[in-house]
């Protein structure tokens, strides 16, 4: 298995979880993503989703040069099909700042 940069595993978990988002606009429950250490996701160059199954052994070369995604963030689609991410509180009133009326 290839190393994984964090900003890909970052990117796809964002686009493994939109699916729960589109779901809970329809139901106006917030959702939670299921992200565990044994699991990675990849986002590749061409906009294609991936989960792996992560082992032990290479814990280290993973975490070298990874950086932690910063509290309030959080990640979309722009019109361009581009993955963005955005660092600033992004809930006001309980409701999501961006959302539909």
């Amino acid at each position: 298995m290839k190393p994984i940069s964090i900003r890909t595993l970052t990117a796809a978990s964002v686009l493994v979880a939109f699916a729960g988002v589109a779901n809970a606009q329809q139901s106006n429950a917030p959702a939670s993503w299921d992200i565990t250490p044994s699991v990675a996701y990849g986002y590749d160059a061409n906009g294609k989703t991936m989960v792996y199954k992560m082992g032990t052994s290479n814990a280290k070369t993973l975490l070298s040069g990874a950086k932690k995604v910063k509290k309030n963030t959080f990640f979309f689609i722009g019109e361009n099909g581009q993955l963005y991410m955005k660092t600033e509180p992004f809930i006001e009133d309980g409701k999501f700042k961006y959302g539909p009326g």
